[in-house]
């Protein structure tokens, strides 16, 4: 089946705050992930739950769209992060059923082919971005459930794949280069 994204999910932008030294929510902003939307360390609370309305706390299952700068990944918001609001950065996508799922979803707008879709409608001259209508009307595959996290399965184990491959590279330069140097000695 496919739909767009508007038709299984409501899109609202990130709120603007200024953060204090100390809060009980997270400020998420792009800086606190890597390239690859991974959450970098555990950001420290800098807002106050008082300041924000209910609609603007983020929950878990939303999905979290980078729209500004070159790098627009997705990620599912899940239990592990800290309570939080997301910054402008980001559109908040909260899905309406549970025709799909949230991880499921950041991984086919993280996927090359969405991603060149998504850089063909960013506007802007010094600080490209994707708008909100653009998002809307993506058009969003969605196979079954169990079809999802196959999908889901296979990303992670190619993920996996990749760390262990990188390891392996480094520590073959390491044991190249230590068996040079031992040569020269």
């Amino acid at each position: 089946m496919k739909t767009t994204l508007k038709n299984i999910a409501s899109i609202q932008t990130g709120v603007f705050a200024k953060p204090a030294l100390t809060g009980d929510l997270v400020y998420l902003q792009a800086r606190h992930f890597d390239e690859n939307g991974q959450l970098l360390g555990s950001p420290h609370p800098d807002l106050h739950f008082n300041d924000f309305s209910e609609k603007h706390i983020l929950r878990i299952n939303d999905v979290l769209f980078a729209s500004k700068g070159t790098k627009n990944f997705a990620i599912a918001y899940e239990d592990y992060f800290p309570p939080s609001v997301a910054s402008t950065s980001f559109f908040v996508i909260r899905l309406q059923n549970d025709s799909i799922l949230p991880q499921y979803l950041a991984w086919y707008l993280n996927n090359p082919d969405s991603q060149q879709f998504l850089k063909c409608f960013a506007r802007g001259t010094s600080i490209a971005s994707i708008s909100k209508a653009v998002l809307e009307e993506m058009e969003i595959g969605i196979p079954g459930l169990k079809t999802q996290q196959l999908i889901l399965k296979i990303a992670q184990l190619r993920d996996t794949e990749k760390k262990i491959k990188q390891k392996i590279e480094t520590h073959r330069e390491k044991l190249i280069q230590q068996l040079i140097i031992n040569a020269i000695k």
